[in-house]
């Protein structure tokens, strides 16, 4: 078996935002924090059991051709209430993507579109706090 692995493990997730001051001001109040790192265009906060990043780039610099609005691939965020969460993030301005949805097996996801117009997703996973779990056993 190779120690090499193709995906590694989540780094960074990149969101785009046209007002990047607005968004900084916006995920602070969401996360409870402030960007650890920011350069000119560019902010990113470190979160979560193990510290992943959300950058906040300039919609500037965003490649030719990508999506003005919500698209793409949704990235999950483990939280531990789901219903809480959405309505927090209702409350701070973003819209509802996906209304909570039972997915069996202690799975319920939902999603909502920031003011920035990016997607973020929201998720109680019993498997990340399986591993959660097992990494403080190590």
């Amino acid at each position: 078996m190779s120690d090499i692995h193709t995906l590694r493990g989540l780094t960074t997730v990149s969101f785009y935002a046209a007002d990047l001051a607005a968004a900084k001001k916006w995920y602070a109040e969401l996360l409870g924090i402030d960007p650890y790192f920011e350069v000119p265009g560019y902010i990113e906060f470190r979160l979560g059991d193990y510290q992943h990043e959300l950058g906040v780039i300039d919609s500037r610099y965003a490649p030719t051709g990508s999506a003005t609005g919500p698209a793409g691939a949704v990235v999950y965020w483990h939280v531990d209430d789901v219903t809480a969460t959405l309505e927090k993030l209702v409350s701070l301005g973003a819209k509802e993507h996906q209304a909570p949805t039972d997915r069996g097996e202690g799975f319920v996801t939902a999603s909502v579109v920031d003011p920035f117009g990016n997607i973020l997703g929201i998720m109680y996973n019993q498997h990340y706090l399986q591993v959660l779990d097992s990494a403080k056993k190590a």
